[in-house]
């Protein structure tokens, strides 16, 4: 089951499309796993920047976390925490609408709960190469489809 939350609200209200579940139940299937409990946490620079030292001694912004939780090797779980300050900037960024950062944050987050790292050079390349074909796999024929409101 993949459920999205924002733990954010003071500054953003989401809506999500079923564009977004299906392509992370395509990624997961075609890498041979089964769909466990995955949860998405939208939430602030700050909030990530917090749980990167806590958890990670890293004193760095980053766009995504993942905590992988799976008791089972076949089946992938975890928590999945995104900054979507870092995701708005990224796109702004890399010249791209807010629904494919979103896609490749969500396809990137997914990757690291199937085991892909993404320290060294030849792991990043491999990391995006994945990300490119899944979300080329299940193109997206409806726009913008991850809506950020300012509140």
């Amino acid at each position: 089951m993949i459920t999205f939350n924002n733990i954010f609200q003071e500054k953003y209200a989401i809506q999500s499309h079923p564009y977004f579940f299906k392509l992370i139940s395509q990624t997961i299937e075609n890498e041979r796993y089964k769909e466990g409990e995955i949860v998405f946490i939208f939430t602030s620079d700050e909030y990530l920047m917090n749980i990167n030292k806590q958890y990670l001694n890293h004193d760095t912004y980053t766009d995504i976390i993942t905590f992988p939780e799976s008791e089972d090797a076949e089946i992938i779980s975890g928590e999945i925490f995104i900054s979507l300050d870092r995701v708005i900037e990224n796109a702004k960024k890399y010249e791209v609408s807010l629904t494919v950062e979103i896609a490749r944050v969500l396809v990137h987050g997914i990757l690291h709960l199937l085991g892909y790292n993404d320290k060294s050079i030849e792991e990043k390349k491999m990391m995006r190469s994945k990300e490119d074909y899944y979300i080329n796999l299940q193109p997206n024929t409806f726009g913008e489809l991850f809506h950020v409101k300012h509140i």
